[in-house]
C-alpha cells in the first residue's frame, strides 16, 4: 500500500468511527475496561476479553518487526508504539505511512530487541494467541457479542481495528524483515502465502519460524 492509501484508510477509519459507527455507551465502557484492567474477568463476555487481548497480540507482533525497523528510519518507532497502546491500529498506521522500506539492520542488539527476537516470545505469543482463542470459543457468548458489536462504539471499532492489523501486515513490513533476516522469499513458497494470509497465525508462525537477526550479517540482504 501505498503512503496516501495508508493515510486514506487512517482518515476513513477514524471519520467512520466518530461519526458512523453505533454510539459510545461511555459509563458501560469505562466498567468495561475497569474490569478488564482489575483482573474482574468474571465479569466480562469471554470473547470480548479475547478480541481485546488480542489485539494486544497484534500489537506485539507488530512491535517485533518494527523496532527492529525504526533502528534504520528517519523515525523511531517507540512513541508510535506508546500511541498504539491508547488508540490500537489508529497510533501504527501513521508510522506505516511515514516509513521507508528498508531490507537491512545496523549496529547490536539491545536486550529489548534479543527479547522480540527471541523464540521465547514467538513461542510464548503463539500459546497465548491458542489459549485466548478456545476460551473465546467454549466459554464465550457470541450472540451477546454480536448485539454488542451491532450497538456500542467501542466493541465496534475495536472488532474493525483487528481486522485492520490483519489487512496491514503483509505490506513492505513484512518483506523487508524478510530479507533483513537473509531469508530468501522466494524459497519459502507456499510458506510465505500463509504467513501473508492465514489472519493472526500466519504473522504467529512468521514469528517462530523466521531466522534470527544477527548483527554480523546485518548488512547482507536480498532483494525481494
Amino acid at each position: 500500500m501505498n503512503r496516501s492509501a495508508l493515510w486514506l484508510l487512517w482518515a476513513g477509519f477514524i471519520v467512520y468511527v466518530v461519526f458512523l459507527a453505533p454510539p459510545l455507551h461511555l459509563e458501560a465502557t469505562i466498567q468495561l475496561l475497569v474490569n478488564i484492567l482489575t483482573l474482574q474477568w468474571m465479569q466480562v463476555n469471554p470473547v470480548i476479553l479475547s478480541l481485546f487481548s488480542l489485539v494486544g497480540i497484534w500489537l506485539l507482533i507488530y512491535s517485533s518487526l518494527l523496532f527492529f525497523d525504526g533502528r534504520m528510519q528517519s523515525i523511531r518507532f517507540y512513541p508510535f508504539a506508546i500511541a498504539s497502546v491508547a488508540s490500537g491500529v489508529i497510533g501504527l498506521i501513521p508510522y506505516l505511512a511515514l516509513r521507508e522500506s528498508n531490507q537491512s539492520f545496523s549496529g547490536e542488539k539491545d536486550k529489548f530487541l534479543n527479547f522480540l527476537d527471541s523464540r521465547f516470545f514467538a513461542y510464548s505469543l503463539t500459546v497465548t494467541t491458542l489459549g485466548l482463542f478456545i476460551y473465546a470459543f467454549i466459554f464465550g457468548n457470541w450472540d451477546g457479542f454480536i448485539d454488542q458489536f451491532m450497538q456500542d462504539k467501542f466493541i465496534h471499532g475495536m472488532s474493525l481495528a483487528f481486522c485492520l492489523f490483519y489487512l496491514l501486515f503483509p505490506t513492505s513490513i513484512l518483506d523487508d524483515d524478510i530479507a533483513r533476516r537473509n531469508w530468501n522469499k522466494q524459497q519459502m513458497g507456499k510458506l510465505y502465502l500463509f504467513i501473508a494470509l492465514a489472519p493472526l497465525f500466519g504473522p504467529l508462525a512468521y514469528l517462530c519460524l523466521r531466522p534470527s537477526l544477527h548483527p554480523i550479517a546485518a548488512s547482507q540482504h536480498y532483494e525481494l
